[in-house]
């Protein structure tokens, strides 16, 4: 897929497709077969302006380096490997690129390159072979036995072909030239450190309900924040756990050394980001990676989704109607344990979302069928982007991995913009029955049902709204002070479910139906006799 000097200069080995998204695999980097013993040079491979350079002090030590040069055409794969030949003796392995991003006209996509590296284990989808990604986040990183670069995992450098992983994100009209540097570096190996991981427990206040963001983006990736300044972040925003959420990554899950306590519970999981749609991976075992190198036409999704349930965790489509290339959610529901509806701060894509997820319910609620809870996260990055906004508000047994997980799997959860908001909602009928959040209310279908929804710490001039599979029925303000109680009456021959929301003032004030932001919402309560 380059073009016709390229390919001569490079060895181009042609497409390749696995039951994968499609790979070009490039022609091999070759160094020397033992540590240099003095100056020396070699021959660089690429568009015929590749180099090679060697160093070295004669006693095994000392570094090669070897840059490659190439342009990739609009329509490449998703997935370029440039295998590169690592002798014995290597400690460490320096990568760096670059690319031309040549100014286009609007609404033309420009060049967007990632990278990441894959070990002499192979590439193979889904094998042991990943030694980290970091996307389009960094311009270099490197890999020895006792560090590495954040998004890379420590480990020694076995000889053997390892592969650097190019991935053309976009590509523009004339091409995406680019450019990649490796360097090998001799000597001892060094020890690799066991990795030190979050407890699955913390002290917790037993029974209740507990505040967490589980979409969160460290150094690890594409964030700007380490891991401690996400911690006190989430211990700012009052929150009780939070899930380490990296791209493609399982890295920072030996990043939180110290940062846990009997307040802040740390899941490891991680944001797998393909190019048909990104999914949350809450509470994996730590230390696990999910391959995403896959298309919803490679028909992967459902064994990967097998895999993140086998470790422990969710999968949970993120912003699913988001806009962004490759963001849009295309493997559809039926291996989700919960979708994301409410994404960061408020924007019409949470609104897109949230309807689309309550299309589910109409369809699943009286059919028995399992259906999906809805939940949000703020997708933080950098400041001034706010941890904790918005929260998924969990009723759990306790404070712990195990119990979290049972109640967001249950939907025994609500979505809060902040510490400040809480929300208690349920419905009661027949004989002294009730049910909360997430459970179903168990009567016939002409008895009388109360559903009532009490709202604190609400920003002034919001409103509550009970909504059924009809629409929203039933819309109240609150007090000004933005505490309030809201009943409601119905059947469940009139209401499948219910749910809440909490929204503010509209924000385009004298549209007719036009509502407002995102306060609250909760998961649904099920009314009448059939599980769900």
């Amino acid at each position: 897929m380059c073009n016709d000097h390229t390919e001569h200069a490079m060895g181009r080995r042609g497409l390749l497709v696995t039951g994968a998204a499609a790979a070009l695999t490039l022609g091999t980097v070759s160094f020397a077969n033992a540590a240099p013993s003095g100056n020396g040079s070699g021959n660089g491979i690429g568009t015929g302006n590749g180099d090679g350079t060697g160093t070295g002090t004669g006693d095994g030590t000392g570094t090669e380096t070897r840059t490659v040069r190439g342009t990739l055409p609009t329509g490449s794969p998703d997935f370029v490997y440039l295998p590169v030949d690592v002798p014995r003796g290597v400690r460490e392995i320096r990568v760096s690129y670059s690319y031309e991003r040549p100014t286009v006209p609007a609404g033309t996509q420009g060049n967007a390159l990632d990278i990441g590296i894959f070990d002499e284990r192979g590439t193979e989808l889904g094998g042991n072979g990943f030694r980290g990604w970091s996307g389009g986040a960094r311009t270099e990183f490197f890999i020895r036995a006792d560090e590495a670069t954040p998004g890379y995992l420590p480990g020694p450098v076995r000889s053997g072909k390892w592969h650097v992983a190019l991935g053309p994100y976009t590509v523009a009209p004339e091409g995406l030239p680019y450019e990649v540097t490796i360097t090998l570096t001799y000597g001892a190996p060094g020890s690799t450190p066991r990795p030190v991981h979050p407890p699955e427990r913390a002290k917790g206040r037993g029974r209740a309900w507990y505040r967490g963001d589980c979409h969160l983006h460290s150094v690890h990736s594409d964030g700007r924040r380490t891991p401690a300044e996400i911690a006190a972040g989430a211990r700012a925003a009052g929150l009780d756990f939070i899930n380490t959420s990296e791209h493609n990554t399982s890295s920072a899950h030996g990043a939180w050394d110290g940062l846990w306590g009997d307040d802040l519970l740390i899941l490891t999981g991680e944001e797998i980001t393909t190019r048909n749609g990104h999914v949350v991976a809450i509470g994996m075992d730590a230390g696990t990676f999910v391959d995403w190198r896959y298309r919803a036409r490679d028909n992967r999704f459902g064994h990967y989704a097998r895999e993140v349930r086998r470790a422990g965790g969710l999968v949970v489509p993120a912003h699913p109607h988001a806009t962004c290339i490759g963001c849009n959610w295309k493997f559809g529901f039926g291996d989700a344990d919960a979708v994301e509806v409410w994404n960061g701060p408020f924007t019409p894509e949470d609104e897109v979302a949230l309807a689309s997820w309550d299309n589910t319910l109409v369809s699943s609620a009286r059919s028995g069928r399992p259906w999906t809870p809805a939940m949000g996260s703020s997708d933080a990055h950098r400041d001034p982007d706010p941890i904790g906004t918005p929260q998924t508000v969990v009723l759990a047994d306790e404070l712990s991995r195990e119990a979290i997980l049972a109640g967001i799997r249950a939907g025994r959860s609500y979505i809060a913009e902040s510490a400040a908001v809480s929300v208690t909602f349920g419905a009661s009928g027949g004989r002294g029955q009730h049910a909360g959040i997430g459970e179903r209310l168990r009567v016939a279908d002409d008895a009388p049902v109360t559903v009532r929804l009490e709202v604190t710490g609400a920003p002034a001039g919001s409103s509550a709204r009970i909504v059924t599979e009809q629409g929203t029925l039933h819309t109240a303000a609150l007090p000004e002070s933005g505490s309030g109680t809201v009943e409601w009456r119905t059947t469940a021959e009139y209401a499948t479910y219910v749910r809440a929301e909490v929204r503010r003032p509209p924000a385009v004030p004298g549209v007719p139906g036009l509502p407002g932001p995102f306060v609250a919402l909760t998961n649904p309560v099920f009314l009448g006799g059939k599980g769900a």
